[in-house]
């Protein structure tokens, strides 16, 4: 299954993606409001992807992004009714993301029985939180020190996308 915007395709990862996502997630500047530290080796990407594409999880659905034949990142639900997604860097502020994630919500709404989907952000991360609220969502709620990186303790934003009526 594939879902096709005017840039992008959506798809299911294969065995061959996990070599795209190792420059994606040992980058400094892609992972700066990420849940965890940049990869330090491949070992630990190649986990992740197994982990992120094929765990089997019923409360897990995950899609590559890709432009031009190009795996470019990563978006999906990673514990429902949670969203995500990361790009990148080579592709920010050229609307992909805004473009992904609507196509996916539109996805999501249609094969999930959720009342929302949901979105943990970092309030540092200005792109993530303009692009969200552009999309619809709202603030819900905040929380200081819920997860350290490093060891420089991180904060959330909290949002929420109810169910199109």
């Amino acid at each position: 299954m594939q879902i096709r915007t005017a840039r992008l395709v959506l798809r299911r990862a294969v065995p061959a993606d996990l070599d795209a996502f190792h420059p994606i997630l040992s980058s400094p500047e892609a992972m700066r409001y990420w849940a965890t530290l940049p990869h330090a080796s491949f070992d630990v990407t190649e986990k992740w992807f197994a982990d992120q594409f094929f765990s089997g999880l019923a409360n897990r659905d995950e899609w590559v992004i890709e432009r031009d034949g190009r795996v470019i990142g990563n978006i999906g639900i990673w514990n429902l009714p949670e969203f995500g997604f990361i790009l990148h860097p080579d592709a920010w502020g050229q609307g992909i993301g805004t473009e992904a994630a609507r196509a996916f919500l539109d996805y999501a709404f249609a094969t999930h029985p959720v009342d929302a989907i949901k979105a943990d952000v970092d309030p540092r991360n200005s792109a993530s939180l303009n692009l969200l609220q552009k999309l619809g969502f709202t603030v819900t709620g905040t929380a200081e020190n819920t997860f350290l990186l490093g060891d420089e303790w991180c904060h959330s934003v909290y949002l929420a996308l109810p169910r199109p009526s």
